[in-house]
C-alpha cells in the first residue's frame, strides 16, 4: 500500500466504530421504549398441538408394498425405494439392521442389492472399511413404499416428457 495516508486510515476506522455503537445503542433504546406498553403478540402455531411438549398419537403406516420388485426412479441420484417392510427394524447408534442383508459381506447369502460404494467415502472423497457416519442411518434417505393415497396432487413429469403430445 504504497503512499497511502495510514493515520487517516485509522481514524475513519474509529469513526465508523463509534457510529456503529451509537446507531446500536438508539435501536436499544427506542426498541426498549416501545415494548414497554403494547401488549404482547401470541402468534397462533400453524401446525401441531397448543403443547410443543404434548406427546400425540402417530397415525398409523400404511400397508407396506412387499413385491420386492425394484422400481424406476424419477430422476437422478435419487435413493432407491425400500421394498420390503421395515416394521421394527432397528437403526440406532449401535445397531443398523439394513446392514444384516445389504452389506458387502452379507449381500451373497441374502440375495439383496449391496449399498452404494458412495456410503463407504466420507466427505472428502476418502474411502473408508465401513459404512461412513453420514449414511449410517439409512432412512434419512430412503422410504418404504406404502398402499395409501397421495396427500397432495403429483403433477411430476420427467423432463424428456415436457412439450411431448401424448
Amino acid at each position: 500500500m504504497r503512499g497511502q495516508d495510514r493515520s487517516g486510515l485509522g481514524l475513519m476506522r474509529s469513526w465508523t466504530l463509534l457510529g456503529a455503537a451509537l446507531a446500536a445503542s438508539l435501536v436499544l433504546a427506542f426498541g426498549a421504549v416501545s415494548q414497554e406498553g403494547a401488549p404482547v403478540k401470541i402468534v397462533p402455531r400453524l401446525t401441531g398441538t397448543a403443547d410443543p411438549m404434548a406427546l400425540d398419537k402417530v397415525p398409523a403406516l400404511g400397508r407396506p408394498i412387499v413385491d420386492d420388485v425394484k422400481r424406476m426412479r424419477n430422476y437422478p441420484e435419487q435413493p432407491p425405494v425400500i421394498p420390503h417392510s421395515i416394521d421394527g427394524y432397528q437403526l440406532t447408534l449401535n445397531t443398523n439392521r439394513c446392514m444384516d442383508c445389504h452389506k458387502r459381506e452379507f449381500t451373497e447369502g441374502s440375495g439383496a442389492p449391496m449399498i452404494s460404494v458412495t456410503h463407504f467415502q466420507d466427505r472428502d472423497g476418502q474411502v473408508l472399511s465401513d459404512v461412513t457416519p453420514r449414511r449410517y442411518f439409512c432412512t434419512a434417505c430412503h422410504v418404504q413404499q406404502t398402499d395409501v393415497a397421495p396427500l397432495v396432487l403429483n403433477r411430476f413429469q420427467d423432463a424428456k416428457d415436457i412439450g411431448r403430445k401424448p
